[in-house]
């Protein structure tokens, strides 16, 4: 998408996150708009991309923007919850295609995101569509950040 059709489908995009977002329903509000708040931060960034699939609406997301050559970072991946849970590993996984979309899109052969260390959800998930544990440290993070850095290669 480009940055004037994301800016039509905002409303959309924050009604996806809220609906596939583990939080509980009183807390999809605030994360959506933060969620919000972070898209349209990071569509600031030069060489900033974002994918969708959809159907008749749209149905998930993933955003990132280039670090260095040939490192991009993958801030987000919105996926419904069977995606999250079912097929992980196969290469047909949703998830699996829209990040794959990003790199090969836009000429990256590495993938970086940042988890939460205590987001043990999110950490199965993405180990499972093949992103690696990786040393905090070359990319400029403390070990004490309460994240952790995840690679995905081609």
């Amino acid at each position: 998408m480009s940055r004037s059709q994301i800016a039509d489908h905002l409303q959309e995009l924050g009604e996806l996150y809220a609906a596939h977002s583990v939080a509980r329903p009183a807390e999809q509000v605030w994360r959506s708009q933060a969620f919000l708040q972070r898209l349209l931060t990071d569509m600031r960034r030069p060489g900033f991309a974002l994918v969708v699939a959809e159907n008749t609406a749209l149905t998930a997301c993933a955003y990132g923007f280039p670090l260095r050559e040939g490192l991009m970072e993958i801030r987000e991946i919105v996926v419904p919850r069977r995606v999250r849970e079912q097929s992980q590993g196969r290469d047909w996984n949703l998830a699996r295609r829209l990040q794959r979309r990003l790199l090969d899109d836009h000429g990256h052969a590495t993938g970086l995101t940042l988890v939460d260390r205590t987001d043990v959800r999110a950490l199965a998930a993405l180990r499972s569509w093949g992103w690696r544990d990786t040393p905090a440290t070359p990319y400029g993070i403390p070990l004490l950040d309460p994240r952790c850095a995840l690679l995905l290669g081609r």
